[in-house]
């Protein structure tokens, strides 16, 4: 069968970024380019993906003529790994895009134009700034088209990384990472090192079977470190030399948890969790509020502009200390419990009842007497019968899943009618749909845009809702 010729799109002009970290451009009859592996700024010679009616889905083949706003990626896995997109894009740029992302979204899915945008919170810190980090273990490492079509033996199969996007069976083998501060590479490293040492198997994705299944890390902001090992099957001696020899190596080690782990999927909130050292959960501070954070725990990724979000999120509330509170889709109860202090009672929702579990534990370890949570998907428990057998809002607070509220749940936000919603969000395109819902009953005021992962396309949104 003959393969299809490449088609070749000329000295595309990208002038805007895109959903998932795209290049925006146009050709000369004025259909729509969406390039990846490109910025905007460059001009390009693109290869095409996919052929719609209304635009081209393309891939870079050629850089014409490069972008001012380049810049040189740190790492040597940029470009493959996929989980920096924008590195090669200037940091300041990169807010500007993100902050007009937003902007455009409320304007042209919410149909609102006049409100106040005050200026994105860029991140202090745009390299180590993750505070926990999964790798997966396979012994069928991603070849490079280099060494696929060299006759050259580039040595072991053996990986421990990220999954190549897109192809899940095949695990980047990672010589270095910016996300997450050392000793993270250090431990990652020596991990790897010391079990093809030992000859240990490392998972086969095909097959579903192997020894060492995935590792993952994350700290406080002490410095102290957790380490979670998913195992296929027990081998005891194996895991007891491998985890004494990471204790022995790296003192950051607080805690080293384990999970066996046979089934099909690398999911850990159904498994049993076995602490071989220390107390098998980190103690985390924000504000002077104590987190319990434990290897099921959700807890943001980015502690420091976390923590700058949460304040911002008071801020917009302007709480005087006699409002009741709606906390909807509270999670672990980390915003609830943050705005409680200045509020008379705070009501937090969650549909995991793990996360309302530990949302309560908080409350108590922090000596809060004035919040209560409740467990059920939000449409259903966020009902009528709520509004009725509870307190009126004075001020809402919203932060769902990149999805959005369910059509239902901002129903019953405009029945419950509090003065104020402060609407936090990881998706600007579903809180615009949202915030579109509302726009006959509520101004927004302002919106503010917050960079928690600097290197790729996605961003934060507050936004700032007052009752007309």
């Amino acid at each position: 069968m003959r393969k299809k010729k490449d088609v070749i799109l000329e000295n595309i002009k990208l002038f805007a970024a895109g959903a998932k970290g795209v290049a925006i451009g146009k050709t000369e009859e004025g259909k729509t380019v969406l390039v990846s592996g490109a910025i905007p700024g460059d001009v390009v010679n693109a290869r095409v993906k996919k052929s719609k009616s209304k635009y081209f889905e393309a891939e870079v083949k050629e850089i014409v003529e490069r972008s001012p706003f380049r810049v040189e990626p740190k790492c040597i896995h940029f470009g493959t790994c996929g989980g920096c997109k924008w590195q090669n894009m200037s940091y300041e740029k990169q807010l500007d895009f993100k902050q007009e992302e937003v902007y455009n979204n409320i304007k042209r899915i919410g149909g609102i134009d006049d409100f106040e945008t005050v200026p994105i919170l860029g991140a202090e810190e745009q390299y180590f700034y993750r505070n926990k980090m999964e790798f997966s273990f396979s012994n069928a490492r991603w070849l490079s088209q280099y060494e696929i079509s060299s006759e050259e033996n580039f040595g072991s199969r053996d990986a421990l990384g990220f999954h190549i996007p897109g192809m899940w069976s095949k695990i980047l083998d990672l010589k270095e990472c910016f996300l997450q501060e050392d000793p993270s590479n250090a431990i990652r490293l020596a991990v790897k090192k010391f079990a093809e040492n030992k000859g240990l198997d490392f998972f086969d994705v095909k097959s579903q079977k192997g020894f060492l299944r995935t590792l993952m890390m994350r700290q406080n902001s002490k410095g102290e470190w957790m380490v979670l090992f998913q195992l296929y099957r027990e081998e005891k001696e194996n895991r007891t030399q491998l985890f004494d020899f990471l204790l022995e190596q790296f003192p950051q080690i607080k805690t080293l948890v384990y999970a066996i782990n046979p089934k099909q999927n690398d999911s850990i909130y159904d498994l049993n969790v076995n602490v071989y050292f220390g107390d098998g959960f980190l103690m985390e501070e924000m504000d002077g509020l104590k987190f319990k954070i434990g290897p099921k725990s959700f807890f943001q990724t980015n502690y420091k502009q976390a923590l700058e979000l949460y304040r911002k999120t008071l801020e917009f509330a302007d709480l005087k200390g006699d409002e009741v509170v709606y906390d909807l889709y509270t999670g672990t109860g980390t915003i609830a419990q943050y705005v409680a202090r200045n509020a008379k009672h705070v009501i937090g929702i969650e549909s995991v009842q793990e996360a309302i579990d530990a949302a309560i534990e908080h409350a108590e370890l922090n000596g809060l007497t004035n919040t209560t949570f409740y467990c059920g998907d939000m449409k259903n428990v966020f009902n009528d019968e709520f509004l009725e057998n509870h307190p009126k809002a004075d001020v809402l607070i919203t932060d769902p899943p990149r999805d959005g509220m369910h059509q239902k749940v901002v129903e019953q936000i405009l029945k419950l009618a509090p003065e104020k919603v402060v609407y936090v969000s990881c998706n600007s395109a579903t809180q615009a749909r949202d915030l579109a819902l509302m726009k006959e009953h509520y101004t927004l005021v302002k919106i503010l845009p917050v960079d928690m992962f600097p290197q790729t396309h996605h961003v934060e949104n507050i936004a700032l809702l007052i009752k007309k």
